[in-house]
């Protein structure tokens, strides 16, 4: 069992899916994973993180998709910037019904701050998965965070 399983409701949900999701935010919490964090989303995703919304343009090249997904790519580099390591952890999945591709989510996420010290937040998010080639990616995905009071 990864350290990225979350629980879901007693639906049918696409394994793949699930795999897909642990997959997902062990990449997040990889600070070198930039081009495989980036390959998560559809060539056209839009990928909101709090107040900053990112949108990939069409392009069809994985080998240089970051290219393709300049916004995407700045989005990520940027959540890097004052982060020295993170920890998610996606509590539960919530699929919208049998076998849906659409998801809510929720969980904490702890940081490993450069100036020293830590951070966590709970999170909460929603995204729409779609399979391109056999593959799973998100064509869309939008989180919203909010401070621990702990």
């Amino acid at each position: 069992m990864s350290s990225y399983t979350s629980e879901y409701p007693s639906i049918p949900f696409d394994p793949a899916f699930k795999k897909f999701f642990e997959d997902f935010y062990a990449t997040s919490d990889n600070p070198d994973a930039h081009d495989v964090y980036v390959d998560s989303f559809t060539k056209d995703a839009t990928l909101v993180m709090a107040s900053k919304k990112a949108q990939g343009p069409e392009g069809t090249h994985r080998c240089i998709r970051s290219l393709l997904q300049p916004e995407i790519l700045a989005l990520r580099k940027g959540l890097w910037e004052k982060v020295a390591s993170r920890v998610h952890n996606p509590i539960k999945i919530f699929p919208y019904g049998p076998n849906s591709n659409e998801v809510m989510l929720h969980g904490t996420v702890k940081y490993g701050l450069k100036a020293g010290g830590e951070a966590s937040l709970d999170w909460a998010a929603y995204s729409r998965l779609v399979k391109e080639e056999g593959k799973v990616k998100m064509e869309f995905y939008q989180v919203y965070l909010v401070s621990s009071t702990s």
